[in-house]
């Protein structure tokens, strides 16, 4: 029997309304999207995504070619999380974006690197020389502390800017004669020889790795946050139960061998939870002096335009 025109609109209301009603209790927000690029420090958040520590429709890792690229999708909201060096956590502060550092991945004990060709075997050596380094990100700070404490200045170098996806070979076709890098292609270019000249032990706590989110997406989605603090933590106790699996897993992701992901944490430290509490929390956190430190030689070296002001900047809420 064919219907009357107010059966029809009551019969497609009803419908409308069933549809409606079966998404009750469903998520409608959006994951969490969480940038990085290709570096050691971060692969335990690989690694707890792999372990399924906890759902892709609730945090997600987005992995960017270069740390600029990073910067760039976390300033433009594309993201609501970043893993960043302190030095571009600041320069985000700088430009009065509400975040907050909420944990420190890792802290660089020799895993950033000036490789040069040989025969360079020193950081005075690289007058005159191209050096290739990713500008505006971590590489800038980097070289710009190898030649501060050898008495030197940007002036002195002939500096070509490369994003790090672009590193190994730019250097393997001679584009440069030195890069600023760090893993993967830090072991790619030791063994093809090159010369290690500086490296972040030369400045003992001042490249850290953190993780800074939109203040307002903390303030909406505390427990998603806790859910991926709680996922680093125990995909970091499986690194240390079962290093020779996490070992493997990380290998494959980042196309080197397991002995070269071992070599590779050799300088890098983990802190803990209870290190991540000094270090963000309390009156007078840890972090605070480093970033004090911080600030004030990027100024000096006019990587930031004004000292930065620390303030509400850290927080150990979510740990």
């Amino acid at each position: 029997m064919a219907l009357t025109l107010r059966q029809y609109l009551i019969f497609v209301f009803l419908i409308l309304v069933i549809l409606g009603c079966s998404t009750c209790g469903q998520k409608t927000s959006q994951p969490l999207r969480l940038g990085t690029n290709i570096w050691p420090g971060y692969e335990p958040l690989y690694l707890a995504q792999n372990l399924e520590l906890w759902q892709r429709d609730e945090i997600r890792l987005v992995e960017y070619p270069s740390a600029s690229e990073v910067l760039r999708a976390f300033r433009n909201k594309s993201l609501e999380a970043a893993s960043l060096t302190l030095d571009e956590a600041l320069l985000l502060r700088q430009l009065n974006i509400p975040i907050k550092i909420i944990l420190v991945h890792d802290i660089s004990e020799g895993a950033d690197v000036i490789l040069a060709r040989p025969p360079i075997k020193t950081v005075a050596e690289l007058r005159g020389i191209r050096v290739g380094v990713e500008s505006g990100a971590l590489g800038a700070f980097v070289l710009t502390r190898a030649l501060e404490l050898n008495n030197m200045n940007l002036t002195e170098i002939e500096v070509v800017n490369i994003d790090v996806n672009l590193h190994e070979s730019a250097y393997q076709n001679k584009r440069v004669d030195a890069v600023v890098t760090f893993d993967p292609v830090r072991t790619h270019l030791l063994s093809a020889g090159a010369n290690e000249i500086f490296s972040s032990r030369e400045i003992p706590g001042e490249i850290v790795d953190v993780l800074v989110v939109h203040q307002d997406f903390l303030d909406k989605n505390p427990t998603t946050i806790k859910k991926l603090l709680n996922g680093w933590f125990t995909s970091l106790e499986q690194m240390n139960k079962y290093p020779g699996r996490a070992e493997n897993m990380i290998a494959t992701r980042l196309k080197i061998s397991p002995q070269e992901v071992r070599t590779s944490y050799e300088g890098l430290t983990f802190p803990s939870r209870e290190e991540n509490r000094n270090l963000l929390g309390k009156k007078n956190p840890k972090l605070g002096k480093t970033i004090k430190h911080l600030s004030r030689t990027m100024l000096k070296n006019k990587l930031i335009a004004n000292e930065i002001i620390t303030s509400g900047l850290l927080s150990d809420a979510y740990l």
